[in-house]
């Protein structure tokens, strides 16, 4: 029986589930052995057939985890069991140069920078293709008034589609990260005990470059026996800040999926429950499950950063944690990302809704530009202030209508005619540079994503 829901199949896609399989590891693993090996051979260092042979027994697909775990159960030591595995499959003369130089950590660091190389292969397009999807959003809802709010309170009109603008921005924003970050994280290191490459001496630089080429990694610059953890603490980071941008679509979709408010709401499929005991409720439940995994991201943020300082030129206090946070991250960011993207490509938009919410205040949203008006004919910004906070003030004890509350005081009605107060009263006038904003993102965000459309 499955311990974690990652290992039921309940979370994480196929495509990343596959990426940290076990067996992908330890091809990942033997692809670093063999590759290691023909650069070595293709530089003399090993005889050049040895490394020919080498690298086509460690890519053979022929060893197996169930031979390795066979093997470890004796040594108790998972690269060296790797290593006797590959032995195995090698002739006796090539055996001596299987591992030659290597040590433990230049397959362990290295394949999880492989691992990461191809967990952003899966990831990078979801971020943009998500991008993309609220972009369009945007723009088909720029022209929407609707209530903008803060400290959960009304405070003007904005366009709808901003909503999904500041997201897609985001996302771009994000594809970008994830651009610049590579060559900081992608790393190969194959220097064997201490960093210094002792066994292959001055050659050992050669070897990691043509290594790190194989594998469409970037060689190290300088290490202990192991990568830099800040790399990793960087990796971890991205992946937790995409998770926190999804979050903040999901907190804001759950908010708006309010019975009090009801803008917005998750697509509920025929035959779906919502509640056991009472038949008629619709939770976004989707959206608190990105919530809920973006808790358990964000705290893997944290073990990363411990894990920088090691002692001296390393210790093992990093390693049983990061085989938790570099593949539980990945899989669930990659799980967020899908379950966002379906919730925003058939997200429920009540635009009558939308429509009432402005007028729930009884027009006392419109204050923001009530008091423009005053300004704009010679009243002193700080008595307007106060007439315009009096009279809405009044207005929402009395249950009454503020732009007819306006109308009746002097402080307004000597001011600004019937004609210019009831024009303040259109939301279609305050949208201010919204659509003009939300353009500008789509044209962004498209140039940001071209090469993933």
């Amino acid at each position: 029986m499955a311990i974690l829901p990652i290992d039921s199949g309940r979370y994480g896609t196929k495509q990343m589930l596959e990426v940290f399989s076990e067996q992908k590891k330890v091809d990942y693993q033997l692809e670093i052995e063999g590759s290691a090996a023909l650069a070595q051979s293709e530089i003399g260092l090993i005889p050049k057939k040895v490394g020919k042979n080498v690298f086509k027994v460690a890519t053979s697909g022929k060893i197996i985890a169930k031979r390795i775990k066979q093997l470890e159960a004796k040594s108790d030591h998972d690269t060296a069991a790797l290593v006797e595995a590959l032995s195995e499959k090698c002739a006796k003369d090539e055996r001596p140069w299987i591992h030659y130089g290597l040590t433990s950590n230049d397959l362990v660091d290295t394949s999880n920078s492989m691992q990461m190389r191809d967990a952003l292969k899966i990831i990078e397009p979801k971020v943009a293709k998500l991008a993309l999807i609220l972009s369009e959003k945007a723009m088909s809802h720029s022209n929407i008034p609707s209530v903008g709010r803060t400290h959960g309170q009304h405070a003007s009109i904005i366009s709808f589609g901003l909503k999904f603008a500041n997201w897609a921005a985001e996302m771009a924003k994000h594809v970008e990260r994830i651009e610049e970050m590579k060559k900081r994280i992608l790393i190969c290191k194959t220097l064997g005990v201490v960093g210094t490459g002792s066994l292959m001496g001055a050659k050992s630089l050669e070897v990691q470059k043509r290594v790190a080429r194989k594998l469409d990694l970037y060689p190290a610059e300088v290490t202990t026996q192991v990568i830099p953890r800040e790399r990793y603490a960087e990796f971890i980071f991205e992946v937790a800040l995409i998770a926190s941008t999804l979050e903040k679509i999901a907190v804001e979709i759950r908010n708006l999926q309010r019975t009090e408010i009801g803008e917005v709401a998750e697509q509920f499929k025929k035959g779906q429950m919502g509640s056991s005991a009472v038949p008629v409720k619709r939770n976004p439940i989707k959206s608190e499950r990105v919530s809920s995994f973006a808790k358990m991201m964000r705290s893997h943020v944290n073990i990363a950063f411990e894990n920088i300082p090691l002692w001296h030129e390393r210790d093992l206090s990093n390693s049983a944690n990061e085989r938790f946070i570099i593949p539980t991250s990945s899989i669930l960011v990659d799980e967020m990302l899908e379950t966002i993207t379906r919730i925003v490509s058939n997200l429920l938009i009540n635009k009558d809704r939308i429509v009432q919410n402005l007028y729930i205040t009884k027009g006392q949203i419109f204050a923001e530009f009530v008091l423009e008006a005053l300004i704009k004919k010679g009243v002193p910004r700080f008595v307007a202030y106060r007439d315009v906070q009096r009279v809405a003030f009044d207005a929402k004890d009395k249950g009454i209508q503020y732009k007819e509350a306006i109308k009746r005081d002097k402080a307004f009605s000597s001011k600004l005619t019937e004609k210019e107060i009831d024009s303040i009263f259109s939301p279609e006038k305050h949208l201010g540079a919204s659509p003009a904003i939300i353009k500008n993102v789509n044209k962004s965000v498209q140039k940001t994503v071209k090469k993933f459309v």
